[in-house]
């Protein structure tokens, strides 16, 4: 059992790496508006950069990863701390209460936005016309949108009650065995490959060997699969975070560069994918290489965060506690904001730029005006303590 000062430590460090990943999803959501790739939302702008292409490839290959390693960790967490039934209602209320109270309103702001956003690209100007706007393969009518990671994981903690309730009347071999088999992959250097196969058993079945999440109210298994190996990776982690952390604390460097290798590796592959090559091993290549990226990153991040970000600091704490109200309403911001900047004389570089910028600021603003200090910041990010006379919350996710 660690000793509080480090149990909290740990907890700072892990709660704003979880903000970081969320405040990249500005970043992520700018760049889509200027892909040269295949186009995987129904709006672009014509103005289009490989730069775009590059920050979304690179950026999904860790980002929604190391936020559902830190979900299964505080999962774990409170576990711990307040027991099974009691961790299972803070999620339904950090979760799926959200989900419930913000995806109607979010839908139909966003179907708004994108419906003047293709009008302006297809005519000329703003307007609304339902049938303007491209349907893309497979993609549900009602989706989930970005709001995907609430809902998956609300279903992510209801099955964790319940292997909770089963365990114990499971034989004590099989109770320990995945556990087991996490912590024994996590030590060794070549784990991530280990971890990283059944990821691109299913990342190939996809069209370019990356999952792409379908937003379903159904979720495929793949993406349960999928999601819920880091999940659970993280839950298994918090059991021994005092030794692997210090592992990934202390590797950080290492497990950068050879992300960065095999993100490169996979980049390459993926190429190859987009000009039209095709086959078994490519496909399977391309998926363990951009996998393999996943998991390096992932525990460089950690280790990172652990080295930089492992304290309680003014501006970190206001964006980790703003960073839940923004990513729900960020996607207002870059498609809007797209949409204003569409047709302007201006490299799609700095569109981009723009475009994160407006967000962040209209964000932050709303955050502070609507959100901070009311019920609607209470419930995202629970309710304000005082640890050691200073303001604070339970970082628990």
């Amino acid at each position: 059992m660690q000793a509080p000062s480090a149990i909290q430590h740990r907890e700072h460090a892990m709660d704003n790496l979880r903000a970081l990943m969320m405040w990249l999803g500005i970043v992520l959501h700018s760049a889509i508006n200027h892909m040269t790739g295949p186009q995987i939302v129904p709006w672009r702008d014509a103005a289009t950069t490989q730069l775009a292409d590059l920050l979304v490839v690179v950026i999904h290959s860790f980002r929604m990863p190391v936020f559902l390693i830190i979900a299964g960790y505080f999962v774990a967490l409170l576990v711990e701390r307040r027991g099974a039934r009691q961790m299972l209602g803070h999620r339904l209320r950090r979760l799926a209460l959200p989900f419930v109270l913000f995806w109607p309103v979010i839908f139909v702001a966003t179907a708004l936005l994108v419906m003047l956003y293709v009008h302006r690209a297809e005519l000329g100007h703003f307007g609304l016309q339902p049938d303007l706007v491209p349907v893309l393969p497979d993609a549900p009518r009602i989706a989930t949108m970005h709001m995907w990671f609430l809902y998956q994981l609300s279903g992510l903690a209801l099955l964790t009650f319940a292997l909770l309730w089963l365990a114990p009347r499971l034989p004590a071999a099989l109770r320990t065995l995945t556990p087991g088999l996490f912590h024994w992959l996590a030590e060794r250097p070549w784990g991530f490959a280990v971890l990283a196969l059944p990821l691109a058993l299913i990342g190939m079945q996809y069209p370019h060997a990356v999952l792409v999440v379908n937003g379903s109210f159904v979720p495929p298994l793949a993406e349960w699969l999928y999601h819920g190996l880091f999940y659970a990776f993280g839950y298994c982690l918090y059991q021994q975070r005092q030794r692997l952390l210090a592992g990934y604390k202390r590797l950080a460097g290492y497990y950068f560069w050879g992300g960065l290798l095999s993100c490169l590796l996979a980049l390459l592959l993926l190429d190859q994918l987009l000009r039209g090559a095709s086959g078994f091993a490519l496909q399977l290549l391309t998926a363990f290489s951009y996998n393999a990226t996943t998991w390096l990153w992932s525990f460089a991040l950690i280790g990172l965060a652990l080295r930089y970000l492992n304290r309680q600091h003014a501006v970190l704490r206001y964006l980790a506690d703003s960073s839940y109200w923004v990513y729900l309403v960020h996607m207002l911001g870059t498609i809007g904001f797209g949409a204003l900047l569409y047709g302007a004389p201006l490299p799609a570089e700095l569109k981009i730029l723009l475009n994160i910028i407006a967000t962040t600021l209209v964000g932050l603003a709303s955050y502070q005006l609507l959100v901070r200090n009311t019920r609607i910041g209470q419930l995202l990010n629970g309710k304000r303590i005082a640890p050691a006379g200073k303001a604070g919350h339970l970082s628990a996710g």
